[in-house]
């Protein structure tokens, strides 16, 4: 199964008009139709799926549930989609949200996930234009690099996340102004970290 073109595709459709997305909702629905349509028959994909399904111990996770998962009849292969589309600003605590999808991917992966994507769309310049900056703007505007420790940017600045993996942000075009980006987490970040 290749969900890194069943992505792609989707970004296609909506950049085509022939899906429309306007919150984040809108794209885990759309996005789980196409992918019920494209994958074989014998692959469930369900959404809000609580990680306990699989016998993962919620209290050790940054998230209990998953918005998408894609798992077939055996237990060795299942993916995870974390999708962000922020359409309220809130540009530092989005930014941060989304490096907490990645390293709850990590944390998947690392339990025997399969590769697994994080998804996210902006309509917003300010989450994606090439300007300098610091702190966690620098990894979306500049740098465009998820890696290592992260600090939250605001109120509680005591929690930060750190990332075994690094992951480039490769902003793509769907309009002028909506752009999107993917990151694929698998276990080639485990490697790293054994080094």
């Amino acid at each position: 199964m290749d969900l890194s073109s069943l992505i792609q595709e989707f970004a296609e459709q909506v950049k085509s008009g022939i899906i429309e997305i306007y919150n984040e909702a809108s794209i885990q629905y759309e996005l789980a139709i196409l992918l019920r349509q494209r994958i074989a028959p014998e692959y469930k994909v369900q959404l809000e799926r609580n990680i306990d399904y699989f016998g993962l111990d919620k209290g050790a996770f940054l998230k209990r549930e998953m918005d998408i998962v894609i798992f077939g009849p055996n237990d060795g292969e299942k993916h995870c989609i974390e999708l962000k589309f922020p359409t309220n600003g809130q540009y530092p605590e989005q930014m941060f949200s989304a490096c907490k999808d990645v390293r709850f991917l990590e944390q998947l992966v690392s339990e025997g996930f399969s590769e697994s994507f994080f998804v996210m769309f902006a309509s917003d310049p300010l989450f994606y234009i090439d300007k300098g900056s610091s702190g966690i703007y620098l990894s979306f505007r500049k740098e465009k690099l998820m890696k290592g420790s992260i600090q939250k940017p605001t109120g509680n600045k005591d929690e930060a996340i750190c990332l075994n993996g690094t992951y480039a942000i490769r902003w793509k075009e769907i309009t002028n102004t909506l752009k999107y980006f993917v990151v694929k987490v698998d276990s080639a970040f485990l490697n790293v970290r054994a080094r």
